[in-house]
């Protein structure tokens, strides 16, 4: 089971979060399309493919339009994904016996308005609401068209039921679509029950006929509108889960709707999350190792994070590797320094997004497209810790590691590195005063100050050796996917019940 799913991991770390989305949301569009040829839709080819044209047509080309006003780089991925959206959630428009002109016209709209809301409904460079939300919901209000997310229709869940679990899988929010889905569907049951439907009834019909897992899917577990803490994301799913199902009509004017419950999600999530766009100037780079590099920046405004989580830096390049330009990289400077850093491997081959983050010269400005993660500490600080790296691994622990509080806990660190010139960060690990144990593959002695573990492999023996306690320690574990998932066991066969993971995808 974990050499599957060590494959499953290594295969879709071959994917950047949005493009997978784009993939899987293409992939549906052409399902669609086929669904209609075979006559299991009812919408006609030509309206489809018209509207499909338009939606991806018109979201691109005002995107760069709008990116062009701001004088900000345009980010093509992310008007694709806004273009498919549009196209599952207004019902394509009618071509014969005439072309309805208002319908076309209202799709037109929400689809300029979704590009314009990234821009316009922003606050210091970050936008608030979803986009396809955004221009949906406010092209209702005009009267011209409204959103009907026919994606919810039974035949298109043989493809959309694994796309979602894909996606959610690699974004890492299941359970934040779990709680989304039964508060959801708890609430929708109770009131098709309410009316006379049957209970088998009650429990299908919303997941067959109504936009449940296309709208957490692809809309409520969009990144950029979500805070930055787990337990937050569960308690907005929940929140967006009874504003999605409890009906109700404000003065005859504004009703219950996919679209306005998740801009309501939104803004409370902007609310707790890193309000205004982040800003980073290029201070410069050093070895952490050979094959490590360090990046230093310097924020325009100070930058709200905890030690361990990452930021998602956007990296404009030309003639990109097929993986986009925005990647997350591990925060490796304590909060409240002057300057931002980050540990970033840097092994051949290398990407193309860290190829323009090694051509960046002293002055030179990127961004940061979000701050999140809950590879915390303990908020209490007299809980003992153990901190397992492997390799690049150690990035978020040396946050964690300098910052104030780490003098106070109880912290052993186990770093498992190739030789000891692959050993990043030494003088902080030094410095944090916990206890250092190095594993060196190729059996050459650590610095002085870390423990020796030899060249013996890490299972649930050798850990429990090396760290008697260790059942009573909260564990964290950071490294590559398959590294991460074997460490993760040897903790688990060791007695430890706490485990926290981080896994790189090798961006």
């Amino acid at each position: 089971m974990i050499a599957i799913k060590a494959r499953v991991d290594a295969w879709l770390g071959h994917f950047t979060m949005y493009r997978l989305i784009l993939w899987v949301l293409a992939v549906l569009a052409a399902y669609s399309l086929v669904l209609d040829a075979l006559g299991w839709l009812s919408f006609g080819l030509p309206e489809m493919l018209v509207h499909l044209v338009l939606c991806l047509a018109l979201t691109y080309a005002s995107n760069r339009l709008m990116a062009m006003l701001f004088k900000v780089q345009p980010h093509s991925e992310s008007s694709l994904i806004t273009g498919f959206l549009l196209y599952f959630l207004f019902w394509p428009t009618e071509l014969t016996p005439s072309v309805q002109i208002q319908d076309l016209a209202g799709v037109a709209v929400a689809c300029v308005l979704a590009s314009a809301s990234k821009y316009v409904l922003a606050f210091r460079g970050r936008h608030i609401f979803n986009p396809a939300a955004a221009g949906a919901f406010i092209a209702g209000l005009t009267g011209l068209n409204i959103a009907t997310w026919w994606a919810a229709t039974p035949a298109m869940l043989w493809l959309l039921v694994p796309g979602v679990l894909l996606v959610l899988y690699r974004t890492l929010k299941v359970l934040m679509a779990c709680v989304f889905l039964v508060v959801a569907l708890s609430v929708v049951c109770a009131v098709l029950l309410r009316g006379g439907m049957a209970f088998g009834s009650a429990v299908s019909q919303p997941i067959a006929q109504q936009p449940l897992l296309f709208f957490v899917g692809f809309m409520l577990t969009e990144p950029l509108t979500l805070p930055p803490r787990r337990w937050q994301q569960v308690a907005l799913a929940a929140v967006v889960g009874l504003l999605f199902a409890v009906p109700y009509n404000l003065a005859g004017v504004i009703a219950n709707s996919p679209e306005l419950a998740l801009l309501i999600g939104n803004l409370l999530a902007f609310l707790v999350g890193q309000r205004g766009g982040i800003m980073l100037t290029y201070k410069g780079s050093r070895p952490l190792t050979p094959f490590t590099t360090e990046f230093r920046f310097e924020p325009r405004r100070p930058v709200r994070f905890l030690p361990g989580q990452f930021m998602e830096l956007n990296l404009p390049h030309s003639r990109s590797d097929g993986k986009g330009r925005r990647r997350v990289f591990s925060i490796t400077s304590p909060p409240g320094s002057p300057e931002m850093t980050f540990g970033v491997g840097t092994a051949e081959p290398v990407s193309t997004a860290k190829r323009a983050l090694l051509a960046l010269e002293p002055g030179e400005c990127i961004t940061g497209t979000a701050v999140g993660g809950d590879f915390v500490l303990p908020s209490d600080a007299g809980k003992p810790v153990l901190l397992i790296a492997a390799g690049i691994g150690i990035a978020p622990f040396l946050s964690q590691l300098a910052s104030g509080d780490s003098a106070r806990r109880d912290i052993v660190v186990l770093y498992l590195a190739p030789s000891v010139a692959e050993l990043a960060g030494s003088d902080v690990l030094e410095a944090s005063g916990a206890r250092v144990i190095a594993r060196l593959s190729d059996g050459s002695p650590p610095p002085s100050f870390m423990h020796d573990a030899g060249r013996s492999r890490i299972d649930g023996d050798s850990l429990r050796e090396l760290i008697p306690d260790v059942a009573e320690r909260d564990v964290y574990v950071s490294g590559s996917p398959a590294n991460v998932d074997a460490l993760r066991s040897a903790a688990r066969h060791a007695g430890a019940r706490r485990i926290h993971v981080d896994a790189f995808a090798g961006y």
